[in-house]
C-alpha cells in the first residue's frame, strides 16, 4: 500500500500532460478524462485515509533514499484527510465546469489537473523545498485558471494575484536558503531536530527565516494584510475554478500548522510568532466583517466569507488551545465545502438574472428561483453558524475550546455580519425583482455539483459525533511531533 502514495500526485500529472496532448475540439473526451482522473484520485484519498487512520505514519521515499538527504513523501491522518477534501471538492467543481465554462479558453482540463497535482504534493511532501515547488506547480497552474474565459475584470484581478505571489516566491527562497544556512537541512522532521540546537547568531537568523515563512505561507492564506488579493481574484474567476480555489486558502493554513506543531510547539524557539499569528488573524476576521458587508456583488460576499474563514481558523491555532484543534479542522472542513458550494450558487444566480448577474440591486426573477432560492437559504444558515447545520456545530466547539473574551466576541459579531450579508443578499435577489428574467434556467448538472457540495452539511451535522472524534484523532497526532519525526528519520532521530 506504500506506492498509494504518491497516487494523489501522478494521477493528476499524468492526466494534466494526457489533457494538454488531446487535441483541443475533442471537449467530450476531455472532459471525460478529467472527471474519471477525479473520480480517480478520490478512491486513491479513501483508500489512503483508511491506511492512515489506525495512526500508522507512512514515509514514502523517492528513488529509494533516505531521508533527510533524499526526497520523501509522509502520509499521516492529516495528510491523508487533506487529500480526502480535496478530491471530494475537485468532482463537483469539475463537473460545474464542465457544462460550458471549460470551453471559454484554452487547456481548462489540463490546467485543472495540474492544480490538483501541486495541492495533493504541498499536503503530502516531508520536505520544505518540495513545498515550495508544489506551491509553485499550483500557483502556475491557478494563474490560468484565473484568467480562464479572459475578460478586463478577471486580467486585473489576476495581474495583482500574479504578481503578489512572484514576490512570496521570492520570500519563500530566501527563507528556505537561511534555514538551509543555519541548519544543513530542508527535511521537515530533520529540520525540527536541528533548529532545537542553533544558538547565538545561527539562532537569530532562523528566528528571521521563519518570520519569513509565516509571511509566506500568510499570503498563500489571505492573512491581513496580505488578503486584498482574494475578493477580486476569486469573484472574477469563473465558478467551478472559484469553487476549487475554497482550498487554495487552507493549504496555507496547513502549512503554518505542519511547521509549527513539527518544530516550534516547544524548545527554544516555542510559540516563534504566534501572538503576531493571533492579532493579524483578528484584523483579518474584523476587516473580513467590513468587507462582506460592504460587497456589491454575491460572489465578492462569497470571497470575504472565505477571508472570514481563515481569520477564524488562523487565530484558532494562534491561540495555543491543544483541545481547539479539533473543532478547528471540523470548521476548515465545513468552511471550504460550503464556501464551495456558494460559488456555484451565485454563478447559478448571476446566470438566471441575465445581464444584471449577481450584483446586489432589483433586477429581473431569476428563472428557476425557488429552487435556487431554497439552496441558497440552507447554504447561508450553514456558512453564518446557525443551527441546525454543521457550521453551528464548528462555531460552538470554537468558542467551547477558545476562551479569549475577544475572539469570542469577534467571533459571534463575524457570524451577524455574515447572517446579515447574507439575508441582504437573498431578500435583494430573490424578491425584489422587477419583471422577467432574460437569463438561463440552472441546468440538472450545475444543480447536481451544487448539491453534492451542500450535502455535506446535514452530513457533517448528523455524524458531527464521530467526525469531531475523527478530527481529535487527527490533532492527537499532530500535537505529538515525535511520532512523525521519528517516522521520516528511523534511528536517525
Amino acid at each position: 500500500m506504500s506506492h498509494w502514495i504518491i497516487a494523489p500526485i501522478l494521477i493528476p500529472a499524468l492526466a494534466g500532460l494526457f489533457l494538454l496532448m488531446e487535441v483541443r475540439e475533442r471537449h467530450r473526451l476531455r472532459r471525460w478524462t478529467g472527471l474519471a482522473a477525479c473520480v480517480a484520485s478520490l478512491v486513491v484519498a479513501v483508500l489512503l485515509v483508511q491506511q492512515a487512520w489506525d495512526g500508522t505514519i507512512t514515509v514514502y521515499k523517492l528513488g529509494n533514499w533516505e531521508a533527510p538527504f533524499g526526497i520523501v513523501l509522509v502520509l499521516d491522518r492529516l495528510s491523508a484527510l487533506m487529500v480526502l477534501l480535496t478530491a471530494v471538492l475537485a468532482f463537483p467543481a469539475l463537473i460545474y465546469a464542465s457544462c460550458g465554462d471549460d470551453r471559454k479558453g484554452a487547456n481548462f482540463h489540463g490546467l485543472f489537473q495540474f492544480q490538483l497535482m501541486g495541492i495533493n504534493g504541498a499536503f503530502l511532501t516531508g520536505d520544505l523545498f518540495n513545498l515550495f515547488v508544489f506551491f509553485e506547480v499550483l500557483l502556475i497552474a491557478s494563474y490560468g485558471l484565473a484568467l480562464h474565459g479572459r475578460g478586463p475584470e478577471r486580467v486585473k484581478a489576476g495581474l495583482h494575484y500574479v504578481v503578489l505571489n512572484l514576490v512570496g516566491s521570492g520570500l519563500f527562497l530566501l527563507a528556505l536558503g537561511l534555514i538551509y544556512g543555519t541548519t544543513g537541512t530542508l527535511n521537515m522532521a530533520d529540520f525540527a531536530v536541528k533548529a532545537q540546537a542553533l544558538t547565538g547568531s545561527d539562532a537569530t537568523l532562523l528566528r528571521v527565516a521563519v518570520l519569513l515563512l509565516w509571511i509566506v505561507f500568510g499570503l498563500k492564506a489571505a492573512l491581513f494584510p496580505l488578503y486584498f488579493w482574494l475578493p477580486a481574484a476569486y469573484a472574477g474567476a469563473t465558478a467551478g475554478v472559484a469553487a476549487l480555489f475554497a482550498i487554495m486558502t487552507k493549504v496555507g493554513i496547513y502549512a503554518i500548522l505542519r511547521v509549527a506543531t513539527l518544530a516550534f510547539a516547544a524548545g527554544p524557539f516555542a510559540g516563534l510568532g504566534q501572538e503576531a499569528l493571533w492579532w493579524l488573524a483578528l484584523v483579518t476576521l474584523a476587516m473580513a466583517c467590513a468587507g462582506v458587508l460592504g460587497a456589491k456583488r454575491l460572489a465578492t460576499a462569497v470571497a470575504y466569507l472565505v477571508v472570514m474563514s481563515v481569520g477564524t481558523l488562523v487565530a484558532t491555532l494562534a491561540a495555543g488551545e491543544a483541545a481547539a484543534l479539533g473543532p478547528a479542522l471540523y470548521y476548515l472542513i465545513h468552511s471550504t465545502l460550503i464556501c464551495a458550494a456558494l460559488f456555484l450558487l451565485a454563478d447559478l444566480v448571476a446566470r438566471g438574472r441575465g445581464d444584471v448577474g449577481d450584483q446586489l440591486v432589483a433586477g429581473p426573477a431569476i428563472l428557476g428561483g425557488g429552487r435556487l432560492s431554497l439552496l441558497f437559504f440552507i447554504a447561508a444558515i450553514a456558512v453564518v453558524g446557525l443551527p441546525p447545520l454543521s457550521g453551528f456545530i464548528g462555531k460552538v466547539g470554537l468558542l467551547r475550546t477558545v476562551a479569549d473574551p475577544l475572539f469570542w466576541a469577534l467571533l459571534l459579531i463575524a457570524g451577524l455580519c455574515g447572517l446579515i450579508a447574507m439575508s441582504r443578499a437573498g431578500s435583494t435577489l430573490f424578491w425584489r425583482t422587477t419583471g422577467e428574467s432574460a437569463g438561463l434556467r440552472p441546468s440538472r448538472r450545475r444543480l447536481l455539483a451544487v448539491l453534492m457540495l451542500l450535502g455535506l452539511s446535514p452530513v457533517m451535522s448528523i455524524w458531527a459525533e464521530p467526525l469531531l472524534q475523527c478530527a481529535g484523532a487527527v490533532a492527537e497526532q499532530l500535537l505529538t511531533p515525535q511520532l512523525y519525526i521519528q517516522a521520516v528519520l528511523g534511528g536517525a532521530a
